[in-house]
């Protein structure tokens, strides 16, 4: 039953886009998603749901949302048996690029027959297309219970999707995260890490190079090693799915030194590399340090690496499994690989069949001026609420 106090699908549209939760590792853009959670918590209240928010303990200030409705799932030995569907997404977004974005970032602007808005495709907006899916629903004849997750700060750490262990007996069978593919289900994603390599020279007057240890220098033995492992991951592994069938390195970032009449005494590269499903994170280390081996024999001391954030493994749900099939079904949409990372290995963790399928195009997220188009809006409700209607009714 409708609840009167619950605002439109456009007006929560415009709620969720006006609240800034912007993730960034960067202290002065980070904003807390409390905001967001807390319409959040009031709507879903208002359709009956039991809320639990809790805030980070590795983030204070920022806050994961559990919203459950529907029966209690059944509890043998004392643990709840997994039952029911969970449709999860983040609240946070990237900062916005004031010099490129045409319109109010935190504004929900109707033109072109679009929605533009920061997080309307990536993907707060999701949000507001579950909400508005079910509130008509009759929850007294539900079958299996619905969940709702709301996280935090999946765009930098993921450390809202780490600490879903705090959630007691959150065991669903089934698990949809939102973000933007078009409604096309997503069944598996590479994983990601990100290694800064720093190397620390010794300053001197650029007059007499051998008085000093040119971190540059360095550096650009080190790169040579490092495009050394990125084709050797292109050969030793493959996974013909994705439109990249091996896992990849990229040179992100790269600084050192401050004048060109000086030793450069440190230069510092950011880099990523990304998993396929099945390979071990332990892996990528093992065969990192491995192929940086020399730099270290050569020059010892000068050589330092260390994780960025907590590394996201790959995750896969098989084609053949009966969330993958419902979904197909629904979309009419094959099941299809994605070469980006989502909180997908983090919920599938919980032991349910999960994929990804949200509204929205995955092209919009991180871009000036993004949005969602107006023709997939109905469209896209119909079909969440096919899904709770057959896992949960």
């Amino acid at each position: 039953m409708s609840a009167p106090t619950l605002p439109s699908f456009l007006n929560m549209y415009r709620e969720l886009i006006a609240a800034p939760s912007v993730s960034c590792l960067e202290p002065q853009w980070d904003i807390s998603n409390r905001q967001v959670i807390e319409l959040l918590g009031l709507w879903l209240s208002s359709l009956g749901f039991k809320v639990e928010i809790q805030e980070l303990e590795r983030q204070q200030g920022k806050f994961n949302l559990l919203a459950s409705i529907g029966p209690e799932p059944e509890q043998v030995a004392g643990q709840a048996q997994a039952s029911g569907l969970l449709l999860a997404g983040h609240t946070d977004t990237v900062p916005w690029d004031e010099g490129r974005w045409t319109r109010n970032p935190f504004t929900l602007t109707e033109a072109d027959n679009r929605l533009y808005g920061l997080g309307s495709a990536d993907m707060k907006g999701f949000f507001a297309f579950v909400i508005e899916a079910i509130r008509d629903l009759d929850f007294s004849k539900m079958k299996k219970p619905l969940r709702i997750l709301a996280t935090a700060d999946e765009e930098t750490s993921m450390a809202g999707a780490r600490e879903l262990h705090r959630f007691p007996n959150l065991k669903p069978e089934f698990a949809v995260i939102g973000e933007p593919t078009n409604m096309v289900p997503v069944r598996m994603h590479k994983g990601h890490t990100t290694d800064c390599v720093r190397i620390t020279g010794r300053s001197g007057h650029s007059s007499n190079p051998a008085m000093g240890l040119n971190a540059i220098s360095v550096m650009h033995e080190t790169l040579g090693y490092l495009k050394q492992l990125e084709q050797d991951l292109q050969n030793k592994f493959h996974q013909p799915a994705f439109a990249v069938p091996y896992p990849t390195l990229n040179f992100g970032h790269i600084h050192g030194g401050d004048a060109a009449n000086r030793i450069c005494a440190c230069c510092e590269l950011h880099m990523d590399m990304r998993p396929l499903p099945g390979m071990r994170i332990e892996t990528l280390h093992e065969m990192l340090a491995a192929h940086l081996a020399p730099i270290h024999q050569l020059y010892p001391g000068a050589l330092e690496i260390h994780a960025m954030h907590e590394p996201i493994p790959g995750y896969e749900c098989p084609a053949d499994a009966a969330l993958v099939k419902m979904a197909e079904e629904i979309s009419g949409n094959t099941a299809e690989p994605a070469n980006y990372c989502t909180e997908a290995p983090f919920v599938d963790a919980l032991g349910c069949e999960t994929i990804v399928m949200g509204p929205g195009s995955i092209r919009q997220a991180h871009q000036p001026d993004e949005f969602i188009t107006l023709a997939e809006v109905t469209p896209a409700q119909q079909q969440i609420r096919q899904l709770v209607n057959k896992i949960c009714f």
